[in-house]
């Protein structure tokens, strides 16, 4: 998983020149726009839990205020699935991971908690090389504040094949103002 732990330092880089260049409190304001860099963990669902025991990941998410309780979303990252051993051989199973990028909107319906909704595609990452994209949907529930950001959400990954699996994932970032 070198491209992920490669991915994965270019987001906090880059979210570390956006901190210390533009720190602003974090609210949902009309036509403003947010960076919220997140870890995420999770436990893996369907297919992967078979091979994985769990998840993790990091996640840059741009976030544009279309109104104060409304707000479109764009994230990309990468989650990595822990393999375990296959009980016959001892071996441990092969590793991979997943890069999505995805769009999606947050609605606020009481100050501070929201749903959100993403759709986008993702790219798995196997040892041997790349493997299939897939449909990644993605919807979720969370808390935010003025600098923090917590969600609860089901990633689930489908290819055409019916080959479907996903996370259930917990989120955490810090976000600032643009």
């Amino acid at each position: 998983m070198k491209l992920l732990s490669k991915l994965t330092a270019v987001a906090l880089v880059a979210g570390a020149l956006f901190f210390s260049n533009t720190v602003k409190a974090q609210t949902t304001p009309a036509n403003a726009f947010r960076l919220g860099l997140g870890i995420e963990t999770g436990v893996p669902t369907g297919s992967a839990r078979l091979g994985s025991t769990f998840t993790l990941g990091g996640t840059a998410r741009l976030q544009y205020g279309v109104s104060n309780n409304f707000a479109l979303t764009y994230t990309m990252g990468g989650y990595h699935f822990f393999p375990k051993k296959d009980p016959v051989t001892g071996k441990r199973y092969g590793s991979y991971g997943e890069i999505p990028i995805k769009a999606g909107f947050k609605e606020f319906f009481v100050p501070g908690v929201y749903v959100a909704g993403e759709a986008g595609i993702a790219f798995e990452k196997l040892e041997q090389g790349w493997g299939p994209h897939r449909l990644d949907l993605s919807p979720g529930l969370g808390y935010a504040n003025k600098s923090w950001d917590l969600s609860v959400r089901y990633e689930n990954f489908s290819g055409a094949n019916q080959d479907h699996f996903g996370l259930v994932g917990l989120r955490l970032a810090y976000g600032f103002g643009l």
